[in-house]
């Protein structure tokens, strides 16, 4: 076991995760980011597999600082599978936003503009009595590398516990397109941006480590034994500890016998 895996058996238990998941609670539609990259493409097919294309509702949400190719990859992926698509301009009203605040950096507009595509997806959720299904992998959620309630909400999220190593491998077995695999992982957030250089190392270097750290409980002194340098490890486990917070629910003062997330914990389909 490893970051290498069965690709077929991951494949099977995804693509009925996405089905129960949906049709339990009584829909049959789903909602989904198409941004062109490797992570949303991928959750689209294996929607498109698990509920039918005519279940799937994509929208693709351009800034006017979008890479023209990020739309040109959306649009290629939707017509492959023949789901429902839509484009979306968000330009007019994130900077309706940010005229009150000319001097916001690029992490407050990168911020704004995942959480306004979010409300958007939500939006449709509505009209369409579907779904949000979250595209952030596991390697961006350890790393909090994505906007809270931005990117990273959803109702229900298939590739949350794949590494970025997997999702490759995995769209390789489902057929995404080949320019959509080979391209530079991006948020798109602005001119240039590719989420490597933002990071400061590359997804397959750091996937060896996470997955030793977190899946295999190694300590420092084991990981060091193994070949990874002090600085990496300590980097990495900093970015993993100090993201936390985005990976549970909003903390509750406690003055009950039974705490929301901490004494009433029932699961999401409680009662069905």
């Amino acid at each position: 076991m490893g970051l290498a895996m069965n690709t077929e058996l991951l494949r099977r238990i995804l693509v009925g995760f996405i089905r129960e998941e949906v049709r339990k609670i009584g829909l049959q539609k789903v909602v989904l980011g198409l941004s062109g990259g490797i992570d949303s493409a991928l959750v689209a097919y294996l929607a498109a597999e698990a509920l039918g294309p005519e279940n799937v509702y994509a929208c693709t949400m351009p800034y006017r600082t979008s890479n023209p190719e990020s739309e040109a990859h959306a649009r290629l992926v939707a017509e492959r599978l023949g789901i429902h698509y839509r484009v979306i301009e968000i330009t007019s009203m994130v900077d309706a936003y940010f005229e009150l605040y000319p001097d916001a950096d690029n992490m407050r507009r990168g911020n704004k503009m995942a959480r306004e595509r979010m409300t958007i997806l939500y939006d449709h959720s509505a009209a369409h009595a579907a779904l949000v299904l979250g595209t952030s992998n596991k390697t961006e959620l350890l790393l909090g590398y994505g906007t809270l309630f931005g990117d990273m909400a959803s109702a229900l999220n298939p590739i949350g516990d794949i590494y970025k190593t997997q999702v490759w491998q995995l769209s390789e077995t489902m057929g995404v397109p080949r320019e959509v695999i080979e391209k530079k992982p991006s948020a798109d957030l602005w001119a240039g941006q590719t989420d490597e250089q933002e990071l400061g190392f590359t997804y397959r270097e750091v996937d060896e480590l996470l997955y030793r750290m977190v899946d295999l409980r190694c300590n420092r002194r084991e990981l060091i034994a193994q070949g990874f340098a002090a600085d990496f490890i300590d980097k990495i486990y900093g970015k993993v500890q100090n993201s936390h917070f985005k990976r549970r629910l909003p903390v509750i003062a406690k003055v009950s016998t039974r705490t929301i997330d901490r004494d009433f914990r029932y699961s999401r389909d409680w009662g069905k």
